[in-house]
């Protein structure tokens, strides 16, 4: 089976390959420790600083490999791939939410990058899936749980 292509813009590539670095050079070594120190208090079957130790270090190691097969998968979105004619990943869109007449604007990013809080959205989520492809002046149905929002996309830049 086909590993899944992860779309990054360079940002988000940098921000992935830093959080590998600090897990590998930094957090691995920090857990060993904690292992090592409690496996000095003895019996490791009652030993929560241990089994705390031993989850953080299985957790970190999975990590690693997640982000160790995204980076391998990764295509990287560059500015000349992002066209200003229509939405794409790597655009930054300028919505109007015709209900509450709210403008709202939002980077499409790949989902690994996808940070709704800094209304990074993903090209996979109902917003990002609905916007993609649309021009300037288009109003465009978004399906989300709480019923359907309309929003009409106001300007598309890099």
């Amino acid at each position: 089976m086909a590993e899944k292509e992860v779309l990054l813009t360079p940002e988000g590539l940098q921000k992935l390959e830093e959080e590998l670095e600090h897990l590998k050079s930094v957090k691995r070594r920090e857990v060993a420790e904690r292992i090592k120190l409690a496996i000095s208090y003895g019996d490791l079957s009652e030993n929560s600083e241990y089994e705390d130790a031993k989850n953080e270090q299985a957790f970190i190691e999975g990590r690693i490999m997640t982000l160790e097969k995204m980076l391998r998968n990764a295509r990287i979105i560059q500015d000349d791939d992002v066209n200003t004619d229509v939405v794409s990943i790597g655009s930054t869109v300028r919505v109007k939410d015709l209900e509450f007449d709210e403008e709202i604007e939002y980077t499409i990013v790949g989902s690994a990058e996808a940070d709704p809080a800094s209304n990074k959205i993903s090209n996979e989520s109902p917003v990002g899936r609905a916007l993609l492809g649309k021009k300037v002046g288009q109003t465009v149905d978004v399906v989300v749980p709480a019923g359907t929002i309309q929003f009409q996309i106001l300007s598309i830049k890099r």
